[in-house]
């Protein structure tokens, strides 16, 4: 059973096995994304918290998916190019995953888990944002209507 953030490990875009273990002590900001959503220029946002923030010690890792409406469709070459290309995206990308379902990833059941949305724990759409605190445990919700400026007065709470 995992009991925080730091007991997971991931695919990254390029298939490399990333350990969250690495991040403790960091504040943690864990976005599903999708390259072909309405809420896709987000990633302007999140590049601009990352920017802000990283030296502060926030981490910001976005895990394409596929799920909402074939929104992600691409394979991991064309969503990181996209990325780098259009929103110059430089944290960190991870492989693609399925956020809800029998095929969720293990990371996404625990965190719907810790914070649950108002209608149950499912994510329900492209950008969702998941705020985890320096303990790897203390999680915070955020709908993907929520853009990522508006979570700067969180995300500075949990730096502190």
């Amino acid at each position: 059973m995992n009991s925080s953030l730091y007991d997971f490990t991931v695919a990254t875009i390029d298939n490399s096995q990333f350990s969250f273990s690495q991040l403790e002590g960091k504040t943690v900001l864990i976005v599903n994304t999708a390259s072909k959503c309405g809420f896709t220029g987000q990633y302007a946002g999140l590049e601009a918290l990352h920017r802000e923030y990283k030296d502060k010690g926030l981490v910001i890792i976005g895990f394409p998916c596929n799920q909402f409406a074939n929104q992600e469709p691409g394979n991991a070459a064309e969503i990181a190019e996209f990325c780098k290309l259009t929103y110059d995206v430089s944290f960190h990308m991870m492989a693609k995953v399925d956020v809800n379902g029998k095929d969720a990833h293990p990371l996404y059941r625990w965190l719907r888990k810790q914070a649950p949305g108002l209608l149950g724990d499912s994510v329900k759409w492209n950008f969702t944002k998941f705020l985890v605190g320096k303990d790897g445990k203390t999680v915070k919700r955020f709908a993907p209507t929520v853009e990522p400026q508006a979570l700067k007065a969180d995300i500075e709470n949990f730096l502190q």
